[in-house]
């Protein structure tokens, strides 16, 4: 199935859920932001938000530095 991440077409695997992808990525929950189609889930949710082809996900990464 493909879904458009970051403005790339990414290839991910049928009834995954935003939090599967995210640990499927490495992702560090604490360290991101996600939009998912024009709208920002709460992270407790993300369980329960199952990909459909041609979703729109933006994921940010905070980083320190100075």
């Amino acid at each position: 199935m493909l879904i458009v991440l970051n403005g790339k077409e990414t290839q991910i695997r049928d009834g995954m859920t935003l939090a599967d992808f995210i640990r499927d990525k490495g992702l560090e929950p604490d360290r991101i932001v996600v939009e998912h189609n024009r709208q920002i889930p709460e992270k407790e949710d993300w369980g329960r938000v199952v990909l459909k082809e041609r979703d729109r996900l933006e994921v940010l990464r905070f980083v320190g530095g100075g």
